[in-house]
Protein backbone atom coordinates (compact mmCIF):
# COMPACT_ATOMS: atom_id res chain seq x y z
CA UNK A 1 0.00 0.00 0.00
CA UNK A 2 1.38 3.19 -0.89
CA UNK A 3 0.80 6.85 1.05
CA UNK A 4 0.85 9.45 -1.69
CA UNK A 5 -0.46 13.17 -1.40
CA UNK A 6 -1.66 15.61 -3.84
CA UNK A 7 -3.67 18.65 -4.76
CA UNK A 8 -6.63 18.60 -7.23
CA UNK A 9 -6.98 21.84 -8.67
CA UNK A 10 -10.38 23.55 -8.72
CA UNK A 11 -10.04 24.55 -12.51
CA UNK A 12 -13.45 23.14 -13.41
CA UNK A 13 -16.14 22.93 -11.62
CA UNK A 14 -17.21 19.72 -12.28
CA UNK A 15 -14.85 18.46 -9.16
CA UNK A 16 -16.51 20.96 -6.83
CA UNK A 17 -17.51 18.01 -4.91
CA UNK A 18 -13.92 16.80 -4.68
CA UNK A 19 -12.21 17.36 -1.11
CA UNK A 20 -9.65 20.77 -2.27
CA UNK A 21 -7.34 20.95 0.37
CA UNK A 22 -3.75 18.79 0.25
CA UNK A 23 -4.66 15.65 2.01
CA UNK A 24 -2.93 11.96 2.37
CA UNK A 25 -5.11 9.23 0.83
CA UNK A 26 -3.92 5.57 0.36
CA UNK A 27 -3.52 5.07 -3.10
CA UNK A 28 -5.02 1.16 -2.95
CA UNK A 29 -7.52 1.39 -5.88
CA UNK A 30 -8.98 -1.27 -7.66
CA UNK A 31 -8.58 0.47 -11.05
CA UNK A 32 -6.99 3.63 -12.58
CA UNK A 33 -8.00 5.18 -15.33
CA UNK A 34 -5.39 7.34 -17.44
CA UNK A 35 -7.11 9.98 -19.70
CA UNK A 36 -10.88 11.48 -19.29
CA UNK A 37 -11.85 11.27 -22.79
CA UNK A 38 -15.33 9.99 -23.66
CA UNK A 39 -13.45 6.74 -23.53
CA UNK A 40 -12.22 7.09 -20.31
CA UNK A 41 -14.96 8.20 -18.66
CA UNK A 42 -16.87 5.34 -19.83
CA UNK A 43 -14.64 2.70 -18.55
CA UNK A 44 -14.34 4.67 -15.35
CA UNK A 45 -18.37 4.90 -15.07
CA UNK A 46 -18.36 0.96 -15.63
CA UNK A 47 -15.87 -0.16 -13.24
CA UNK A 48 -17.58 2.19 -10.51
CA UNK A 49 -21.14 0.48 -11.21
CA UNK A 50 -19.50 -2.73 -10.33
CA UNK A 51 -18.91 -1.24 -6.44
CA UNK A 52 -15.11 -1.13 -7.75
CA UNK A 53 -12.52 1.84 -6.14
CA UNK A 54 -12.02 4.12 -9.56
CA UNK A 55 -9.64 6.40 -9.94
CA UNK A 56 -9.16 8.92 -12.97
CA UNK A 57 -5.95 10.49 -13.71
CA UNK A 58 -5.96 13.60 -16.48
CA UNK A 59 -3.30 15.31 -17.72
CA UNK A 60 -4.75 18.81 -17.99
CA UNK A 61 -6.22 21.05 -16.00
CA UNK A 62 -9.37 20.32 -17.68
CA UNK A 63 -11.34 17.03 -17.82
CA UNK A 64 -12.93 16.06 -21.15
CA UNK A 65 -9.94 15.15 -23.83
CA UNK A 66 -12.08 15.85 -27.16
CA UNK A 67 -14.92 17.27 -25.42
CA UNK A 68 -13.41 20.90 -23.71
CA UNK A 69 -15.08 24.36 -24.83
CA UNK A 70 -12.89 27.47 -24.15
CA UNK A 71 -12.79 31.03 -25.14
CA UNK A 72 -10.47 30.58 -28.10
CA UNK A 73 -11.35 33.95 -29.74
CA UNK A 74 -12.54 36.45 -27.98
CA UNK A 75 -13.87 37.16 -24.15
CA UNK A 76 -18.13 35.43 -24.23
CA UNK A 77 -17.02 33.59 -27.29
CA UNK A 78 -17.20 29.37 -26.31
CA UNK A 79 -15.48 27.32 -28.78
CA UNK A 80 -15.51 23.78 -28.60
CA UNK A 81 -12.11 22.80 -28.70
CA UNK A 82 -12.35 19.29 -31.12
CA UNK A 83 -15.85 17.83 -31.36
CA UNK A 84 -18.91 19.90 -31.09
CA UNK A 85 -21.88 17.68 -32.84
CA UNK A 86 -22.75 14.09 -30.79
CA UNK A 87 -24.50 12.30 -32.79
CA UNK A 88 -22.74 8.97 -31.57
CA UNK A 89 -23.39 10.46 -28.00
CA UNK A 90 -27.31 9.81 -27.93
CA UNK A 91 -26.79 6.94 -30.08
CA UNK A 92 -24.26 5.30 -27.60
CA UNK A 93 -25.65 2.24 -26.33
CA UNK A 94 -24.05 3.00 -22.87
CA UNK A 95 -24.61 6.78 -22.60
CA UNK A 96 -27.67 5.94 -23.25
CA UNK A 97 -28.58 4.34 -20.15
CA UNK A 98 -26.79 6.74 -17.55
CA UNK A 99 -28.79 9.44 -16.20
CA UNK A 100 -27.28 12.68 -18.01
CA UNK A 101 -29.99 15.01 -17.52
CA UNK A 102 -29.82 14.97 -13.73
CA UNK A 103 -26.64 16.18 -14.70
CA UNK A 104 -27.29 19.03 -16.19
CA UNK A 105 -26.92 17.72 -19.86
CA UNK A 106 -29.02 19.06 -22.04
CA UNK A 107 -29.35 18.35 -26.17
CA UNK A 108 -30.17 20.63 -28.39
CA UNK A 109 -31.39 19.25 -31.65
CA UNK A 110 -31.33 21.48 -35.25
CA UNK A 111 -33.58 21.04 -37.77
CA UNK A 112 -31.87 19.54 -39.97
CA UNK A 113 -28.42 17.47 -39.05
CA UNK A 114 -26.74 18.32 -41.75
CA UNK A 115 -27.14 20.57 -45.08
CA UNK A 116 -24.54 20.60 -47.94
CA UNK A 117 -25.04 23.24 -50.41
CA UNK A 118 -24.09 23.53 -53.96
CA UNK A 119 -22.72 26.15 -56.49
CA UNK A 120 -26.06 26.78 -58.24
CA UNK A 121 -27.25 27.96 -54.87
CA UNK A 122 -29.34 24.90 -53.38
CA UNK A 123 -28.67 22.42 -50.58
CA UNK A 124 -29.15 18.92 -49.83
CA UNK A 125 -30.35 17.76 -45.91
CA UNK A 126 -30.68 15.54 -43.88
CA UNK A 127 -33.68 15.25 -42.14
CA UNK A 128 -34.69 13.46 -39.30
CA UNK A 129 -37.64 11.70 -41.31
CA UNK A 130 -35.98 9.56 -43.69
CA UNK A 131 -39.44 9.89 -46.17
CA UNK A 132 -38.49 13.56 -45.96
CA UNK A 133 -35.14 13.21 -47.06
CA UNK A 134 -35.74 11.30 -49.92
CA UNK A 135 -38.65 13.53 -51.35
CA UNK A 136 -36.13 16.29 -51.52
CA UNK A 137 -33.46 13.97 -53.84
CA UNK A 138 -36.62 13.69 -55.72
CA UNK A 139 -35.39 11.09 -59.08
CA UNK A 140 -33.11 9.72 -56.36
CA UNK A 141 -35.75 9.12 -53.27
CA UNK A 142 -36.66 5.64 -53.98
CA UNK A 143 -32.83 4.47 -54.33
CA UNK A 144 -32.42 6.16 -51.08
CA UNK A 145 -35.27 4.85 -49.33
CA UNK A 146 -33.66 1.01 -50.85
CA UNK A 147 -30.58 2.21 -49.51
CA UNK A 148 -31.31 3.48 -45.48
CA UNK A 149 -34.80 2.03 -44.72
CA UNK A 150 -33.59 -1.56 -43.73
CA UNK A 151 -30.94 -0.04 -41.77
CA UNK A 152 -33.42 3.09 -40.25
CA UNK A 153 -35.93 -0.03 -39.37
CA UNK A 154 -33.56 -2.31 -37.73
CA UNK A 155 -31.17 -0.28 -36.21
CA UNK A 156 -31.64 -0.73 -32.64
CA UNK A 157 -31.08 -4.24 -33.63
CA UNK A 158 -27.78 -3.79 -34.58
CA UNK A 159 -26.26 -0.65 -33.13
CA UNK A 160 -25.02 -2.61 -30.35
CA UNK A 161 -23.31 -5.24 -32.68
CA UNK A 162 -22.12 -2.50 -34.69
CA UNK A 163 -20.44 -0.63 -31.99
CA UNK A 164 -18.60 -3.40 -30.65
CA UNK A 165 -15.71 -6.15 -31.16
CA UNK A 166 -15.42 -8.93 -33.32
CA UNK A 167 -18.14 -11.19 -31.94
CA UNK A 168 -21.24 -12.89 -32.56
CA UNK A 169 -23.82 -10.91 -33.16
CA UNK A 170 -27.29 -10.89 -31.83
CA UNK A 171 -28.91 -10.84 -35.37
CA UNK A 172 -26.01 -12.18 -37.89
CA UNK A 173 -28.14 -11.45 -40.69
CA UNK A 174 -29.51 -8.25 -40.37
CA UNK A 175 -25.70 -7.71 -39.45
CA UNK A 176 -24.38 -9.56 -42.51
CA UNK A 177 -26.32 -7.42 -44.90
CA UNK A 178 -25.53 -4.07 -43.24
CA UNK A 179 -21.87 -5.56 -43.77
CA UNK A 180 -22.62 -6.07 -47.75
CA UNK A 181 -23.05 -2.41 -48.12
CA UNK A 182 -20.56 -0.88 -45.01
CA UNK A 183 -17.66 -2.99 -46.69
CA UNK A 184 -17.87 -1.16 -50.10
CA UNK A 185 -15.85 1.83 -51.73
CA UNK A 186 -18.08 5.26 -50.89
CA UNK A 187 -17.51 5.75 -54.38
CA UNK A 188 -19.15 2.26 -55.29
CA UNK A 189 -22.77 2.87 -53.34
CA UNK A 190 -22.94 6.28 -55.06
CA UNK A 191 -23.15 4.52 -58.27
CA UNK A 192 -26.93 4.06 -57.02
CA UNK A 193 -27.50 7.76 -56.89
CA UNK A 194 -28.44 10.03 -59.95
CA UNK A 195 -28.77 13.55 -58.61
CA UNK A 196 -25.90 15.52 -57.72
CA UNK A 197 -27.88 16.31 -54.49
CA UNK A 198 -28.21 12.67 -53.07
CA UNK A 199 -24.43 11.85 -54.04
CA UNK A 200 -23.11 15.21 -52.92
CA UNK A 201 -24.81 14.35 -49.55
CA UNK A 202 -23.24 10.67 -49.29
CA UNK A 203 -19.87 12.43 -50.14
CA UNK A 204 -20.19 14.78 -47.26
CA UNK A 205 -21.64 11.65 -44.94
CA UNK A 206 -18.56 9.19 -45.73
CA UNK A 207 -15.66 11.51 -45.63
CA UNK A 208 -16.07 11.49 -42.13
CA UNK A 209 -14.24 8.20 -42.48
CA UNK A 210 -11.12 10.12 -43.11
CA UNK A 211 -10.01 8.31 -46.40
CA UNK A 212 -10.09 8.26 -49.73
CA UNK A 213 -14.13 7.54 -51.06
CA UNK A 214 -12.28 4.85 -52.79
CA UNK A 215 -11.47 2.80 -49.80
CA UNK A 216 -12.68 -0.27 -49.02
CA UNK A 217 -15.41 0.26 -46.07
CA UNK A 218 -15.66 4.19 -46.03
CA UNK A 219 -19.95 3.05 -46.88
CA UNK A 220 -19.62 2.26 -43.45
CA UNK A 221 -19.16 5.12 -41.33
CA UNK A 222 -21.70 7.21 -43.74
CA UNK A 223 -24.09 4.30 -43.00
CA UNK A 224 -23.78 5.29 -39.80
CA UNK A 225 -24.17 8.84 -39.39
CA UNK A 226 -27.09 8.64 -41.73
CA UNK A 227 -28.93 6.24 -39.75
CA UNK A 228 -28.38 7.48 -36.28
CA UNK A 229 -29.41 10.91 -38.33
CA UNK A 230 -32.58 9.25 -39.03
CA UNK A 231 -32.82 7.74 -35.56
CA UNK A 232 -31.79 9.96 -33.03
CA UNK A 233 -30.56 13.15 -34.58
CA UNK A 234 -26.89 14.95 -34.44
CA UNK A 235 -27.26 17.44 -31.82
CA UNK A 236 -25.65 19.71 -29.72
CA UNK A 237 -24.67 20.19 -25.87
CA UNK A 238 -26.00 23.19 -24.49
CA UNK A 239 -23.30 25.47 -23.42
CA UNK A 240 -20.66 23.44 -25.35
CA UNK A 241 -19.12 19.79 -25.18
CA UNK A 242 -17.95 20.64 -22.20
CA UNK A 243 -20.91 20.16 -20.90
CA UNK A 244 -20.71 16.54 -21.94
CA UNK A 245 -17.64 15.68 -20.13
CA UNK A 246 -18.79 17.60 -17.02
CA UNK A 247 -22.00 15.62 -17.02
CA UNK A 248 -20.38 12.34 -17.43
CA UNK A 249 -17.78 13.31 -14.55
CA UNK A 250 -20.45 14.07 -12.05
CA UNK A 251 -22.25 10.94 -12.50
CA UNK A 252 -18.59 9.32 -12.02
CA UNK A 253 -17.93 11.36 -8.62
CA UNK A 254 -21.62 10.55 -7.57
CA UNK A 255 -21.06 7.07 -8.00
CA UNK A 256 -17.95 7.26 -5.46
CA UNK A 257 -14.97 7.42 -8.08
CA UNK A 258 -12.51 9.95 -7.90
CA UNK A 259 -10.60 12.03 -10.14
CA UNK A 260 -7.28 13.88 -10.18
CA UNK A 261 -6.16 16.37 -12.60
CA UNK A 262 -2.95 18.28 -13.53
CA UNK A 263 -1.49 14.72 -13.54
CA UNK A 264 0.76 13.50 -17.04
CA UNK A 265 1.27 10.07 -16.64
CA UNK A 266 4.88 9.11 -18.16
CA UNK A 267 5.12 5.48 -16.59
CA UNK A 268 3.97 3.04 -15.06
CA UNK A 269 6.40 3.85 -12.04
CA UNK A 270 3.70 6.89 -11.27
CA UNK A 271 1.21 5.12 -10.45
CA UNK A 272 -0.39 4.46 -7.34
CA UNK A 273 -1.16 0.17 -6.74
CA UNK A 274 -4.55 -1.03 -8.45
CA UNK A 275 -5.64 -4.32 -9.77
CA UNK A 276 -6.16 -2.82 -13.22
CA UNK A 277 -4.95 -0.02 -15.24
CA UNK A 278 -7.34 1.22 -18.54
CA UNK A 279 -5.36 3.64 -20.81
CA UNK A 280 -7.51 6.39 -22.95
CA UNK A 281 -4.15 6.90 -25.07
CA UNK A 282 -2.63 6.42 -28.26
CA UNK A 283 -0.70 3.30 -28.91
CA UNK A 284 2.40 5.07 -29.45
CA UNK A 285 1.86 6.53 -25.55
CA UNK A 286 1.49 3.15 -24.41
CA UNK A 287 4.46 2.42 -25.63
CA UNK A 288 6.12 4.82 -24.23
CA UNK A 289 4.43 4.67 -20.66
CA UNK A 290 4.73 0.82 -20.43
CA UNK A 291 6.32 -0.79 -23.15
CA UNK A 292 9.03 -1.93 -21.58
CA UNK A 293 6.22 -4.68 -19.80
CA UNK A 294 4.78 -6.15 -23.05
CA UNK A 295 5.96 -9.26 -25.32
CA UNK A 296 7.95 -8.14 -28.45
CA UNK A 297 5.24 -9.23 -30.45
CA UNK A 298 2.92 -6.88 -28.72
CA UNK A 299 5.39 -4.06 -29.26
CA UNK A 300 6.02 -4.81 -32.77
CA UNK A 301 2.48 -4.51 -33.56
CA UNK A 302 2.37 -0.90 -31.84
CA UNK A 303 4.91 0.22 -33.43
CA UNK A 304 3.51 -0.42 -36.73
CA UNK A 305 -0.17 1.12 -35.72
CA UNK A 306 -0.97 3.64 -38.51
CA UNK A 307 -2.55 7.07 -37.99
CA UNK A 308 -4.23 8.50 -41.01
CA UNK A 309 -5.17 12.02 -42.30
CA UNK A 310 -4.71 15.14 -40.08
CA UNK A 311 -6.95 18.16 -39.22
CA UNK A 312 -6.31 21.83 -39.50
CA UNK A 313 -9.34 23.74 -37.54
CA UNK A 314 -10.59 27.23 -37.47
CA UNK A 315 -12.45 28.97 -35.10
CA UNK A 316 -14.36 32.34 -35.86
CA UNK A 317 -16.15 34.92 -33.45
CA UNK A 318 -18.24 36.68 -35.84
CA UNK A 319 -20.50 39.82 -35.76
CA UNK A 320 -23.50 38.19 -37.48
CA UNK A 321 -24.66 34.59 -38.55
CA UNK A 322 -22.95 33.08 -41.66
CA UNK A 323 -24.60 34.28 -44.76
CA UNK A 324 -25.33 30.97 -46.45
CA UNK A 325 -27.04 31.29 -50.17
CA UNK A 326 -29.35 27.68 -49.56
CA UNK A 327 -31.25 29.19 -46.63
CA UNK A 328 -31.63 25.09 -45.75
CA UNK A 329 -28.20 26.34 -44.44
CA UNK A 330 -29.37 28.69 -41.64
CA UNK A 331 -31.11 25.11 -40.16
CA UNK A 332 -28.47 22.59 -39.79
CA UNK A 333 -25.53 22.70 -37.11
CA UNK A 334 -23.49 20.88 -39.63
CA UNK A 335 -22.90 21.82 -42.92
CA UNK A 336 -20.41 20.00 -45.49
CA UNK A 337 -18.90 21.82 -47.40
CA UNK A 338 -17.09 20.55 -50.78
CA UNK A 339 -20.05 20.98 -53.66
CA UNK A 340 -20.26 17.44 -55.66
CA UNK A 341 -19.25 14.12 -55.42
CA UNK A 342 -16.26 13.95 -57.78
CA UNK A 343 -14.73 17.81 -56.16
CA UNK A 344 -14.96 15.72 -52.50
CA UNK A 345 -13.62 12.72 -53.73
CA UNK A 346 -11.01 14.56 -55.67
CA UNK A 347 -9.97 16.56 -52.65
CA UNK A 348 -9.66 13.42 -50.26
CA UNK A 349 -7.86 11.47 -52.52
CA UNK A 350 -5.32 13.99 -53.31
CA UNK A 351 -4.80 14.84 -48.96
CA UNK A 352 -4.52 10.91 -48.53
CA UNK A 353 -1.84 11.27 -51.13
CA UNK A 354 0.14 13.70 -49.35
CA UNK A 355 -1.01 17.15 -51.04
CA UNK A 356 -3.06 20.78 -50.28
CA UNK A 357 -5.69 20.96 -52.06
CA UNK A 358 -6.92 24.36 -53.38
CA UNK A 359 -10.62 23.53 -52.71
CA UNK A 360 -10.82 21.20 -49.45
CA UNK A 361 -13.91 19.18 -48.53
CA UNK A 362 -14.76 21.47 -45.23
CA UNK A 363 -16.80 20.07 -42.41
CA UNK A 364 -18.50 23.20 -40.89
CA UNK A 365 -20.19 23.61 -37.51
CA UNK A 366 -22.76 26.65 -36.35
CA UNK A 367 -23.83 25.64 -32.82
CA UNK A 368 -24.62 29.61 -31.51
CA UNK A 369 -27.48 29.32 -33.73
CA UNK A 370 -29.22 27.06 -32.22
CA UNK A 371 -27.87 27.87 -28.98
CA UNK A 372 -27.42 31.54 -27.30
CA UNK A 373 -24.88 30.33 -24.47
CA UNK A 374 -22.25 30.27 -27.24
CA UNK A 375 -21.99 34.19 -28.12
CA UNK A 376 -22.67 37.36 -26.66
CA UNK A 377 -26.47 38.34 -27.89
CA UNK A 378 -26.01 38.84 -31.43
CA UNK A 379 -22.88 37.58 -32.32
CA UNK A 380 -22.07 34.22 -33.52
CA UNK A 381 -19.64 31.61 -32.86
CA UNK A 382 -18.62 29.00 -35.87
CA UNK A 383 -15.64 26.55 -36.63
CA UNK A 384 -14.71 24.12 -39.69
CA UNK A 385 -11.88 22.13 -40.45
CA UNK A 386 -10.30 20.40 -43.38
CA UNK A 387 -8.01 17.14 -44.03
CA UNK A 388 -4.51 17.63 -44.37
CA UNK A 389 -1.76 15.48 -44.85
CA UNK A 390 -0.81 13.51 -41.11
CA UNK A 391 1.86 16.18 -39.12
CA UNK A 392 0.99 18.97 -41.80
CA UNK A 393 2.59 22.45 -41.08
CA UNK A 394 0.65 24.16 -43.58
CA UNK A 395 -1.74 27.30 -42.53
CA UNK A 396 -5.07 26.31 -44.56
CA UNK A 397 -7.07 29.41 -43.00
CA UNK A 398 -7.33 30.81 -46.61
CA UNK A 399 -8.03 27.75 -48.39
CA UNK A 400 -11.00 27.03 -45.75
CA UNK A 401 -12.68 30.47 -45.06
CA UNK A 402 -12.54 30.40 -49.57
CA UNK A 403 -14.69 27.89 -49.15
CA UNK A 404 -17.12 28.62 -47.01
CA UNK A 405 -17.10 32.41 -48.64
CA UNK A 406 -17.96 30.25 -51.92
CA UNK A 407 -21.22 28.94 -50.59
CA UNK A 408 -21.73 31.82 -48.29
CA UNK A 409 -20.66 35.38 -49.50
CA UNK A 410 -19.98 38.09 -47.20
CA UNK A 411 -18.51 35.54 -44.72
CA UNK A 412 -15.16 36.86 -44.26
CA UNK A 413 -17.06 40.37 -43.04
CA UNK A 414 -18.20 39.05 -40.61
CA UNK A 415 -15.52 37.74 -38.84
CA UNK A 416 -14.40 39.51 -35.55
CA UNK A 417 -11.75 37.03 -34.10
CA UNK A 418 -9.84 33.74 -35.19
CA UNK A 419 -8.30 30.78 -33.36
CA UNK A 420 -6.73 28.50 -35.80
CA UNK A 421 -4.86 24.89 -34.99
CA UNK A 422 -3.05 22.77 -37.37
CA UNK A 423 -1.96 18.95 -36.79
CA UNK A 424 0.94 19.72 -33.99
CA UNK A 425 -1.63 22.67 -32.18
CA UNK A 426 -4.02 19.54 -32.52
CA UNK A 427 -1.57 16.85 -31.04
CA UNK A 428 -0.16 19.48 -28.59
CA UNK A 429 -4.05 19.79 -27.37
CA UNK A 430 -4.32 15.93 -27.22
CA UNK A 431 -1.77 13.97 -27.46
CA UNK A 432 -4.11 11.06 -28.91
CA UNK A 433 -3.95 12.90 -31.94
CA UNK A 434 -1.05 11.91 -33.50
CA UNK A 435 -0.19 14.11 -36.63
CA UNK A 436 -3.67 15.77 -36.31
CA UNK A 437 -5.59 12.25 -36.54
CA UNK A 438 -8.46 12.81 -34.76
CA UNK A 439 -10.03 9.37 -35.45
CA UNK A 440 -7.45 8.02 -33.26
CA UNK A 441 -5.70 5.67 -36.28
CA UNK A 442 -6.62 4.88 -39.93
CA UNK A 443 -10.07 3.04 -40.09
CA UNK A 444 -9.38 1.24 -43.51
CA UNK A 445 -9.76 -2.26 -43.91
CA UNK A 446 -6.37 -3.11 -42.74
CA UNK A 447 -6.77 -1.70 -39.17
CA UNK A 448 -10.77 -2.24 -38.91
CA UNK A 449 -10.66 -4.78 -37.44
CA UNK A 450 -7.39 -5.12 -35.43
CA UNK A 451 -7.22 -1.78 -33.95
CA UNK A 452 -4.57 -1.66 -32.17
CA UNK A 453 -3.12 -5.26 -32.69
CA UNK A 454 -4.63 -8.62 -33.53
CA UNK A 455 -5.54 -10.48 -30.72
CA UNK A 456 -8.36 -12.25 -29.35
CA UNK A 457 -9.40 -8.95 -27.33
CA UNK A 458 -8.34 -5.98 -28.87
CA UNK A 459 -8.56 -4.04 -25.06
CA UNK A 460 -5.87 -6.37 -23.58
CA UNK A 461 -2.53 -5.70 -23.85
CA UNK A 462 0.20 -8.74 -23.45
CA UNK A 463 1.20 -7.60 -19.89
CA UNK A 464 -2.05 -8.80 -17.51
CA UNK A 465 -3.79 -5.38 -16.04
CA UNK A 466 -3.27 -3.41 -18.41
CA UNK A 467 -5.71 -2.39 -21.09
CA UNK A 468 -6.07 0.44 -23.75
CA UNK A 469 -9.82 2.23 -24.05
CA UNK A 470 -9.18 4.83 -26.50
CA UNK A 471 -10.32 5.71 -30.10
CA UNK A 472 -7.03 2.93 -31.44
CA UNK A 473 -9.81 0.08 -30.30
CA UNK A 474 -13.25 -1.01 -31.77
CA UNK A 475 -15.37 0.45 -32.79
CA UNK A 476 -12.95 3.58 -33.43
CA UNK A 477 -13.16 7.40 -32.96
CA UNK A 478 -16.26 9.05 -32.16
CA UNK A 479 -17.72 10.46 -28.90
CA UNK A 480 -20.15 7.52 -28.13
CA UNK A 481 -17.52 5.79 -25.16
CA UNK A 482 -17.82 2.85 -26.16
CA UNK A 483 -14.35 1.51 -26.32
CA UNK A 484 -14.41 2.35 -22.86
CA UNK A 485 -17.37 0.42 -21.78
CA UNK A 486 -15.95 -3.14 -24.32
CA UNK A 487 -12.22 -2.57 -22.23
CA UNK A 488 -14.20 -1.98 -18.56
CA UNK A 489 -16.32 -4.98 -19.56
CA UNK A 490 -13.15 -7.11 -20.44
CA UNK A 491 -11.41 -6.01 -16.70
CA UNK A 492 -14.15 -7.07 -15.14
CA UNK A 493 -13.78 -10.56 -16.78
CA UNK A 494 -10.32 -10.89 -16.48
CA UNK A 495 -9.25 -9.20 -13.05
CA UNK A 496 -12.99 -9.29 -11.21
CA UNK A 497 -14.28 -12.27 -12.16
CA UNK A 498 -17.68 -10.39 -13.00
CA UNK A 499 -19.40 -11.58 -15.91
Amino acid sequence: MVCVRYFILNTNPILCNCEMSIEFMKYDYDAIVVGSGPNGLAAAIRLQQEGLSVLILEAKATIGGGMRTAELTLPGFKHDVCSAVHPMAVASPFFKTLPLQQQGLEFIYPEFSTAHPFDDGTAAVLAKSIAETASLLKEDEEAYLNLFRPIVNNWSKIDEDLLAPLHFPKHPLLLAQFGLKALQPALSLAKQFKTKEAKGLWAGMTSHAVLPLSSLSTSAIGLVLTAVGHTQGWPIPKGGSQSLADALAAHFLALGGKIQINTPVASLDQLPSAKAVLFDVSPHQLLDIAGYKFSGLYKWQLERYRFGMGVFKVDWALDASVPFTAEECQRASTVHIGNTLEEIALAEQQTANGKHVDKPFVMFSQPSLFDDTRAPQGKHTAWAYCHVPNGSGEDRTEAIEKQIERFAPGFRERIIGRHVMNTQDMQTYNPNYIGGDVNGGSIDITQLFTRPALRASPYRTSKKGLYICSASTPPGGGVHGMSGFHAAEQALKDIFKKK
